[in-house]
């Protein structure tokens, strides 16, 4: 697609971060939201904020995201691109012990959240015929025992396969963003042979890249396994 406008939701850290910087990079204007304004203003300021719109979101609040595509149509004047990228984990214990608080949480983010992204930005992105983009997970293509986390990633990998049959022959593109382990503030320790999130970044501009023929509907990336 040409250099446009795109929209980064779980824009203040991690994977959505590194990808604003990648696609500033390229050229790209911004629309980045995410709950944390301070993190947010601050990563605008260091690629520029007159190519950079910045608002406050909890994805999880219609009204809200509403709002920003109605402040990145009233900024930009269109919209390219959406990457809907925010999520977050749940609590170990399995089915049998986690905390059911933040069950409801983590579903309401990872899947409803990802709902609203997508019903508040589709009516703008069919006018350009645009692309979207999902962070969806290895743990959606994968058994792990006990874990709500992946069960919520599945549900992601569904809504880009639904999505993609919803949209087809409009001339939009659905693409499906499977990160293994990536070493972001999602977790509390670092972890060992990870990705990094400029790698997903990576992956994200070479999906929106590609020429308006080209429809990149999957992209796995997992860390290269360590030398034994």
């Amino acid at each position: 697609m040409r250099k446009g406008v795109l929209l980064i939701t779980g824009a203040s850290s991690g994977i959505g971060a590194a990808t604003a910087r990648a696609a500033s990079r390229e050229g790209y204007k911004l629309v980045l939201a995410a709950r944390s304004v301070d993190k947010l203003t601050a990563l605008a300021q260091e690629l520029g904020p007159e190519n950079v719109l910045t608002c406050e979101l909890d994805v999880t609040n219609r009204e809200q995201q509403l709002s920003m595509v109605e402040q990145a149509i009233e900024t930009f004047g269109r919209l390219d691109a959406v990457f809907a990228n925010a999520g977050r984990g749940g609590s170990p214990g399995g089915f049998s012990e986690a905390d059911p608080d933040a069950w409801r949480e983590m579903i309401l983010t990872n899947i409803y959240g990802v709902g609203l992204t997508l019903q508040a930005c589709l009516p703008q992105l069919k006018r350009s015929k645009g692309h979207v983009l999902l962070t969806g997970s290895a743990a959606g293509r994968t058994t792990i025992p006990g874990s709500m986390y992946s069960a919520t990633k599945w549900a992601v990998t569904g809504i880009g396969y639904n999505l993609r049959e919803e949209l087809r022959g409009t001339g939009m593109r659905v693409t499906l963003i499977e990160p293994g382990m990536v070493d972001t503030p999602f977790f509390d320790e670092p972890p060992e042979h990870a990705l990094a999130d400029r790698d997903i970044a990576n992956a994200v501009v070479y999906a929106l890249s590609q020429p308006a023929h080209v429809d990149v509907n999957e992209i796995l990336i997992r860390p290269t396994p360590p030398l034994e």
